[in-house]
Formats: C-alpha cells, sequence, structure tokens
C-alpha cells in the first residue's frame, strides 16, 4: 500500500513538473463551440414500401407514433382494410431506453422501435423471440422491418377504422377488446369467451374519448380475471375513466364501479384530469399533476397525487374503492 501511494505522489509530482516547465502562450485558441444534436421528431406516420402502391391494389401497413409526456410513446399499428380483413393491428406503448429507440412489451417479449430521420425499424431485442411480432398479422405476416416516415396523413379511404384493439387472456378466460368510430360515433366493446353460461358481447357509447389501455387481473385474487379499460376525454382536460368487468365464478361477467375523482372532495383539491392508469399487482393505480390557483393547463405547479384502489364487493356490484393516497 504504501509503495502504491509513493508512486501516485511522485507520478503527480513528475505531472505537475512536466506541466510547469511547459512554455506557455501569450494567447490561446478561442474553444469551438459545441453543437448541439437537433432533436429528431418522431411522431407522425410510417409506411411499408407498398404503400406507394396502394393504386394498383397493393396491401400496405402504416405505423403511427405519438409522444407522451413521461418519454414514451404510444404506437398504433393498422393496415389496409378496404379490400380484404387487415394485415396487422396493434395498439401499444413504448419507453425510451436511449436516444431515438423506444422499447415494447409485446406478449412477454421486448421489441425496439429504432428512428431516424425519414424512417422506423422494428426488431425483437433477442433475435431468437423474432415469432412474437408474427403474432399481430395475419397470413404469415410480420411488423418487423422497416418502414419510411409519410409526411401526409394515412389513405382514409382505405385504412382500417379501428380505433383501439387488444386480446387479453388470463385463468381460462379472454377478452376480445375493440373500439371502433361508425357514423360519427366511438363504440367500443367487449367480447368475452371462456365463461360457462354467458359470452354476450357488451357495447358502450365512448364518444367523445378515447381508449388508452386495457389490462387484466384477479384483482380480488378468487381465481377469476377483472378486465380494466382505461379512457381518456378529448380536449384539453383529457379526463380519465375506467370501465371494469369482473368474472362471476367462470360463468358471466358484471360491471366493476368505478368513483369519479371530482365527486371525491378527498382527492379532487386541484385535479383537472390528465389521468394516468395502470395495474399495480392487484391493485388499481391512477396519478394526475395536481393544479394551484393561477397554474394553466398546459403547466401545472403542485406536486402528482397518486390514489391506489382495490376491489371490493358492493351491494349491487363489486367496486373499485380508494385504499391509499399519496403526493410526490
Amino acid at each position: 500500500m504504501y509503495i502504491l501511494k509513493s508512486m501516485i505522489v511522485s507520478g503527480f509530482f513528475l505531472l505537475t513538473l512536466n506541466s510547469c516547465n511547459q512554455p506557455t502562450s501569450k494567447t490561446q485558441a478561442p474553444a469551438a463551440p459545441s453543437e448541439t444534436a437537433p432533436t429528431l421528431t418522431i411522431d407522425g406516420n410510417y409506411v411499408t414500401a407498398e404503400y406507394d402502391k396502394r393504386a394498383e391494389g397493393f396491401d400496405w401497413v402504416g405505423v403511427t407514433i405519438k409522444s407522451e409526456q413521461d418519454s414514451s410513446i404510444t404506437i398504433q399499428v393498422r393496415s389496409r382494410a378496404d379490400k380484404k380483413k387487415p394485415t396487422c393491428t396493434l395498439d401499444a406503448k413504448a419507453t425510451k431506453t436511449k436516444d431515438n429507440t423506444y422499447r415494447a412489451t409485446l406478449e412477454g417479449k421486448a421489441v425496439l422501435f429504432a428512428f431516424d430521420a425519414t424512417s422506423l425499424t422494428i426488431t425483437p431485442e433477442n433475435p431468437a423471440e423474432a415469432a412474437v411480432l408474427n403474432f399481430y398479422c395475419s397470413g404469415g405476416g410480420s411488423l418487423a422491418g422497416t418502414y419510411k416516415k409519410n409526411a401526409e396523413a394515412l389513405d382514409p379511404t382505405q385504412i382500417d377504422k379501428t380505433s383501439y384493439q387488444k386480446t387479453l387472456s388470463l385463468q381460462g378466460i379472454t377478452f376480445y377488446i375493440e373500439s371502433i368510430k361508425k357514423a360519427g360515433k366511438e363504440q367500443l366493446s367487449i367480447t368475452p369467451a371462456g365463461l360457462s353460461v354467458d359470452n354476450q358481447i357488451v357495447t358502450h357509447d365512448i364518444t367523445g374519448e378515447t381508449v388508452l389501455n386495457a389490462e387484466i387481473e384477479d384483482m380480488n385474487s378468487d381465481g377469476y380475471p377483472e378486465l380494466l379499460i382505461y379512457t381518456q376525454s378529448h380536449g384539453s382536460g383529457s379526463y380519465g375513466n375506467v370501465i371494469g368487468y369482473s368474472v362471476n365464478n367462470g360463468k358471466s361477467m358484471s360491471p366493476i364501479f368505478f368513483p369519479s375523482v371530482s365527486e371525491n372532495a378527498k382527492i379532487n383539491q386541484g385535479y383537472q384530469g390528465h389521468d394516468e392508469f395502470a395495474m399495480v399487482e392487484t391493485s388499481l393505480a391512477q396519478r394526475f399533476p395536481i393544479y394551484k390557483d393561477g397554474d394553466t393547463n398546459a403547466k401545472p405547479t403542485g406536486k402528482t397525487r397518486q390514489i391506489e384502489y382495490e376491489l371490493k364487493d358492493g351491494e349491487a356490484s363489486r367496486k373499485l374503492v380508494v385504499k391509499k393516497v399519496s403526493e410526490f
């Protein structure tokens, strides 16, 4: 240890002495200005090469990207649907891992979305798991590949008009969720499968809202799943809502009551929407910014409030009950 310290001290002394013996110039060249890489705009539409030949009847796939406030992106994959059933369909969210690269988890597998100035490339993080990208396409197709950025909106006469689509399964029960715009209205449909008595389709008119995500979990640990669908209203407020269903002993499903934040005086102070929802184990977490007096809609200056809900049996139906409130 003494020898090592002596070497370090001696080395430092020699370096200092050498620096002192170097001639000094009267003037020094100014440092070159640092260059900041331009921010890449990734929002917009990306298409397969066949899009340019759509007038000739070629099938094509498009990807729409939207950046979110939490450094994530929402991904919507839609394809041509005017002549046949859509080839590929996906609604997902991806988190930023490094500059211009985002990661999504699809069917338990990691998928990368990498951007440059003119294109988007979709690949599995593990090449051995490439089959996951076939899951969202029909006829042997795959989401994998490079998509060219398209300056205009996707062809409205050909594009699949499904706003949201997802299939979720747990404990032998499956839910097919679809939201589609018809005659100026947005209709959400939930199709269950695997229930022993009632598998009827349930519909909701959610005009003025957008489906953000859907999750499945056995929230009350009774051996049967609950389905939660998160929506957000249009406009600057972006108020969130939850549409939920609980499976009754594997036979049928019943609605879950979700209480409105605006009607709860204990948690609605400073609430102006912009909700985020996510399952945390067997609970539902809702998060939103707190607005102070004088704050504009775009710039809340308060903390973030998080509410944790648990599923409880009510008199008429199961309901989500506030379990914990925290701010940070």
